[in-house]
């Protein structure tokens, strides 16, 4: 089975993810996407699945970018992403602290 490692790319104000976001990714991908620059959106088009692991940097990433005052846009949902959000009683935002969250 051929591999298809993640990546993350600064495109514009899009952080642009490719590849599976499994725990290999985020462990991977951790310093690449903790200060990605001015990202207003996070662009999961391009991710065919997304594990816990993969949805936890998701999830800190959105929190530090809502602590410099950007809501940042989520684009896509890969498999797992919807069904582990609600599992982890996240808005669709991945923010922990939204209404909608604890619903």
């Amino acid at each position: 089975m051929a591999s298809n490692p993640a990546s993350a790319s600064v495109q514009g104000t899009s952080l642009v993810f490719s590849g599976v976001l499994d725990r290999a990714a985020a462990t991977a991908l951790w310093n690449t996407v903790q200060a990605p620059g001015p990202v207003q959106v996070l662009d999961l088009t391009a991710v065919p699945q997304v594990d816990s692991a993969g949805l936890a940097l998701l999830a800190e990433l959105t929190a530090r970018l809502r602590a410099q005052g950007i809501q940042p846009h989520i684009n896509g949902a890969p498999a797992g992403f919807n069904e582990l959000s609600a599992a982890y009683r996240l808005a669709p935002s991945l923010d922990f602290n939204a209404p909608t969250a604890a619903s």
